[in-house]
């Protein structure tokens, strides 16, 4: 029982993390009236942060919750996937992640469905929001625009699609789902972000959702709209505008806390000379829930180019006060010497190292860190970064299935695989293009 309610705990703990995360997404880069400014938009867009794990949407104008039929909290925090279903085009979603992964804009025809299992055809305009001191990309701002058609009646109406998805129901956090107890095909299968969601917080085995996974990702076209839907020119410009509105909010808001941002990327290199990692391996390392720093040791003094949620939750540190910095900052008075000097050794033999280490968390508290560096090669083979990937001993008992060490290892093969199936992540590139 004392074990449950530990793991109760920590899964509350996290969740709160995760929350505030999501909160000081906006206000830690805006000023604080920055909310209010989006809500003084009547357009239908959300703003996402590929910084947080899951690429979770922090933001959503009230005319967005409105033509979908979502409160806000069921909405922030969860994945866009949540407005998928089993007519979403598949090469459509190809599209807007090629773009995510090059960070550029796109405009796109997606079929979407309402909380309540309706279609609906909207045009899908992503744009990319750059930091200026640094090139990396903090946000994408999505606009959804309705496709209209006239009817046969002389009504505008929504294009809906070939297939209606009915008595959908995915909420917040349990992520139910409901169907017709007559249809048996859609009383065993749950469509889209909802059933990842579902099989998520429900432990309903995962080996199902991979089999429907499989189902739906075959060339089965009777589970595809029938066609696409093109935007006309007016609604292609209507959405264009509504981004460029709110981009232009964006950077006035972020002139007033002197963190800037812009449409473009305005610098390839931050202040110590670091290349920003393209989106698409932030998103990837994003999923990774260790506690794990990267740093780079092509450039002067070894800096930290990213560092994970976990690793920010540990430390107490945000990631502003992390980037660029030596791993140094987390040594004390008392850091023992002789880890220190081992660390050295097996960066300059480039090899990997355990380590139990002394540090110090920003409120000067102090843990025993179970310290595993390991280096990280690209796909020529070249050392690209140094993964370090830290334990507090105090927990290294708290209900985990795994050990230390499989753990630890674990999360070090997931960054390898992250880094060397995405072109360009190397420090040698401008990863904000190749990525």
């Amino acid at each position: 029982m004392g074990l449950l309610v530990l793991v109760r705990a920590r899964n509350m703990g996290s969740e709160l993390g995760f929350g505030r995360l999501i909160e000081q997404s906006l206000n830690n880069r805006y000023s604080s009236w920055i909310h209010e400014a989006l809500d003084e938009f009547s357009d239908n867009f959300f703003i996402t942060d590929p910084c947080i794990s899951g690429h979770p949407i922090v933001f959503v104008s009230r005319g967005f919750l409105k033509m979908f039929g979502y409160s806000r909290e069921e909405v922030i925090g969860r994945n866009g996937r949540l407005f998928q279903g089993p007519g979403t085009d598949s090469r459509s979603l190809m599209e807007i992640r090629e773009a995510i992964r090059e960070e550029k804009t796109i405009q796109t025809s997606l079929l979407n469905y309402r909380k309540d299992g309706t279609p609906i055809w909207i045009l899908f305009h992503l744009s990319p929001v750059f930091a200026k001191e640094d090139g990396r990309v903090i946000h994408f701002v999505t606009v959804e625009v309705p496709i209209l058609k006239k009817s046969n009646s002389g009504r505008v109406e929504d294009v809906l699609g070939a297939h209606s998805w009915s008595n959908r129901s995915c909420s917040g956090s349990a992520g139910t789902f409901s169907s017709s107890s007559s249809d048996c095909l859609r009383s065993d299968i749950v469509y889209g972000s909802c059933r990842r969601e579902l099989y998520r917080d429900s432990g309903v085995e995962f080996n199902r959702a991979l089999l429907f996974d499989s189902f739906f990702d075959s060339d089965n076209r009777g589970l595809q709209a029938e066609e696409s839907c093109e935007a006309s020119i007016h609604v292609k410009q209507t959405a264009a505008d509504s981004a460029s509105s709110i981009l232009s909010t964006l950077s006035r808001c972020s002139e007033l806390t002197g963190k800037l941002v812009c449409e473009k990327r305005c610098c390839s290199r931050d202040p110590h000379g670091i290349v920003p990692l393209g989106s698409s391996l932030i998103i990837s390392l994003g999923r990774i829930k260790q506690s794990f720093v990267l740093t780079d040791p092509h450039l002067p003094n070894m800096p930290i180019v990213y560092a994970s949620d976990a690793f920010l939750s540990l430390t107490g540190y945000s990631r502003t006060e992390v980037l660029g910095r030596n791993c140094r900052f987390l040594q004390g008075p008392d850091t023992n010497v002789e880890a220190v000097n081992q660390i050295r050794q097996s960066i300059q033999a480039e090899r990997p190292c355990g380590v139990r280490i002394l540090n110090y968390r920003k409120d000067s508290s102090l843990f025993w860190n179970l310290l595993h560096i390991s280096p990280v090669r690209n796909a020529s083979g070249k050392i690209a970064f140094y993964v370090g990937v830290q334990l507090d001993e105090d927990s290294v008992n708290d209900g985990q299935v795994l050990s230390p060490e499989m753990r630890q290892l674990g999360a070090v093969g997931a960054v390898k695989v992250a880094v060397r199936s995405l072109s360009g992540a190397g420090p040698s590139k401008s990863q904000g293009n190749t990525v």
